[in-house]
């Protein structure tokens, strides 16, 4: 870092010297204030000294002056190096960012103090999790007060998410879509209708004889001109996306000079289109256009119930039953920034009141481009208000419109470090579909396709006794994000789907027998390709009911298990743990060799050496008793014959002395 500080220092300073430059640092500034960072972050490089920038930025203009003091060098110096990371992170080049902030850090004027936290966020951006989350703390410990404390916790609690995340990827496949719709500037907002696919693009717009891009000096940097500006406008392709030539045009609404568009979303029928529109320093604004044959209507504004001058209305969507159009707005009456609203389509095509879609859905951050299937009611959208990988996130929530589940981050690699934003599903299940994110860009959002994969668990429950399916049983799968649960129905057949293959637990449990619990390790789940497939049973019981424990055996005459005995009573373990609230009484029987005072103090004792083993292995004594019943209950003749006749039967009396256990309490 020091060395990199010490390079821009010398270079700004050289520059300073010569009698005469171009005040590319004052070029530089009116772009940054008019947020053109884009062209302020060129010329700030070029005021610096920087090269081998290849940003898009508009031709330079600026007066020449002579040279400044060593305060203002200085002054100027830290300021251009502070605004170029600046403009670097607004337009989202967190690579160069991270740069320029790393030296900004140095600095010791309290207005570049917040260069730490940003330094942070590029870290994080650049997927560099473990550093980013010592800067940040770096950033809270010196800054106690500051309001971005709040931003700077959650972000330390988003690195451990995304680091949890990149550990257990889920199953999706991501996929850019080819250079056609990919071009020059951002792309992203994709639709599909019918065969035909929509998307936003801000590629320059070509004006006849006149070049898109040209070069400084040397062929230094790359700059659009305005005779051939960025301009955001939909688009249209037809056919195979995954073809080498994909076919790509401007979709032609009859829009009045100098208005941007963005986010389209059409009616059922495909006659009616609602899109953001809006022109420069104005705000955004649903509009809406009626299709005639070929031919879209001139556009219009959606209505008083969607915009006002007062605040901004944008990426609107229409359910699939054409019912209610869904947008992001920071009007009053929300939660944050930017909310999700809705308001009913009326059969005439007015819109009712808008409604907020509530606190659990909307946060005190943005939440933007929300897409619902009216057919699994789940609802998919982004927003930067919650714990993620970071920028904006792709969550989904299950509800009707008024009553939602808490929502659910989707996870690496569908949401990445960066910004991800702009669902639409081609699918009724919503497994396959589209997304723009800028994981790939330097600057710029692009599409890509993605699409779902799941891993099945499943198999049959059975009775350990009969052998039988076994219905009527709770099966529950559990892992970090939560729970599943089924009942098995006739055929004992359980079936889970999951979408990573992070580890996981199963718990069969059914009245009146013993729960049984299973572990699915990371190691094993990796290995497996779509399906896991285990069959288990479950044993019965009855409470109070005795169970004998075969093969527990005592040192001769003592109280002492042998060694093969507590391999047995090893058994009770995962018995007692897979089946928490139960509590069992360990009983043990004599024959009648000895007297019966002698007989019930042994069997007391031997009960008990069975109780402590178990609490040696962890086994709470509140859920153990012991109890010795001596001779007093045997299962076989001790004897056989009777009177003088009478004799031992070894065969009897080794079944009388036993050991049993019986469930109390369930």
């Amino acid at each position: 870092m020091k060395k990199i500080l010490l390079f821009l220092l010398v270079t700004y300073a050289g520059v300073s010297q010569a009698q005469y430059v171009v005040n590319y640092k004052k070029v530089a500034d009116t772009y940054f204030e008019n947020k053109d960072y884009y062209a302020a972050s060129t010329f700030y490089k070029k005021a610096l000294k920087i090269t081998g920038d290849s940003t898009q930025a508009i031709l330079p203009y600026g007066k020449e002056r002579k040279t400044a003091s060593e305060e203002k060098i200085m002054e100027d110096y830290e300021g251009a190096v502070y605004n170029l990371a600046e403009s670097s992170r607004m337009y989202r080049e967190f690579t160069e960012a991270e740069k320029y902030y790393a030296v900004a850090t140095t600095f010791t004027n309290t207005k570049y103090r917040k260069a730490l936290f940003y330094y942070a966020e590029s870290l994080r951006a650049n997927k560099k999790f473990n550093q980013a989350i010592d800067a940040f703390e770096q950033y809270i410990k010196k800054n106690g007060n500051d309001v971005l404390v709040k931003d700077a916790k959650k972000e330390i609690a988003s690195c451990k998410f995304a680091l949890e995340e990149m550990r257990f990827p889920r199953m999706v496949q991501v996929k850019r879509l080819p250079a056609q719709v990919n071009g020059l500037g951002s792309n992203y907002a994709p639709v599909k209708y019918g065969n035909d696919f929509y998307f936003t693009s801000s590629r320059p717009i070509a004006i006849a004889g006149k070049r898109d891009v040209v070069k400084t000096d040397a062929g230094e940097v790359q700059v659009a001109t305005k005779s051939n500006p960025f301009l955001n406008n939909i688009y249209t392709s037809k056919g195979d996306l995954s073809a080498t030539e994909v076919s790509v045009k401007a979709l032609d609404i009859n829009l009045p000079k100098g208005i941007e568009v963005a986010a389209s979303t059409f009616s059922p029928n495909g006659n009616t289109i609602y899109f953001t529109a809006w022109r420069e320093k104005e705000n955004y604004a649903i509009y809406t256009a009626k299709k005639t044959g070929d031919k879209w209507s001139q556009p219009v504004e959606a209505g008083l119930q969607v915009n006002s001058k007062d605040f901004n209305s944008s990426q609107p969507f229409v359910t699939a039953d054409g019912k209610f159009l869904l947008f992001s707005s920071d009007r009053t009456g929300g939660y944050g920034k930017y909310d999700l609203w809705y308001c009913a389509i009326r059969e005439d095509g007015s819109l009712g009141q808008a409604v907020n879609f509530g606190p659990t859905i909307n946060t005190e951050d943005d939440e933007r481009a929300p897409y619902y299937n009216v057919s699994t009611k789940k609802l998919l959208f982004s927003t930067d208000g919650r714990i993620g990988l970071g920028g904006l996130d792709f969550f989904e929530a299950e509800g009707d419109l008024v009553d939602w589940s808490t929502p659910k981050n989707l996870g690496y690699p569908f949401n990445s470090s960066k910004d991800d934003v702009y669902f639409t599903a081609v699918d009724d299940k919503g497994i396959k579909g589209y997304i723009s994110s800028d994981r790939e860009s330097s600057c710029c959002l692009e599409v890509f396709e993605v699409k779902k994969e799941f891993l099945s668990i499943a198999g049959i429950l059975t009775d350990c006794k009969t052998k039988l399916p076994l219905p009527g049983a709770k099966v529950t799968l559990s892992n970090v994000e939560g729970e599943q649960k089924i009942t098995t129905g006739t055929d004992g057949k359980y079936t889970f789907k999951v979408d990573s293959k992070r580890p996981i637990k199963l718990l069969f449990a059914k009245d009146n027998y013993f729960s049984i619990t299973k572990n699915y390790a990371y190691e094993e789940l990796a290995k497996a390709d779509t399906l896991i497939y285990r069959d288990y049973c479950i044993s019965p019981f009855k409470l109070g009911i005795p169970i004998v424990l075969d093969n527990v055996y005592y040192e001769f005459n003592k109280a002492d298990l042998t060694e093969p005995s507590k391999k047995v009573l090893d058994a009770l373990i995962p018995i007692m743990e897979d089946n928490p609230e139960m509590e069992i009484e360990l009983g043990a029987h004599t024959d009648n060799i000895g007297t019966d005072e002698y007989n019930l103090d042994l069997s007391n004792r031997r009960a008990q050496s069975c109780v402590d083993y178990l609490v040696s292995k962890g086994i709470s004594i509140t859920r153990l008793t012991s109890k010795g019943y001596g001779e007093s209950m045997p299962v076989a003749p001790n004897t056989i014959g009777k009177g003088k006749k009478q004799k031992d039967n070894p065969e009897g009396r080794a079944k009388n002395r036993r050991t049993e256990f019986k469930v109390t309490k369930k």
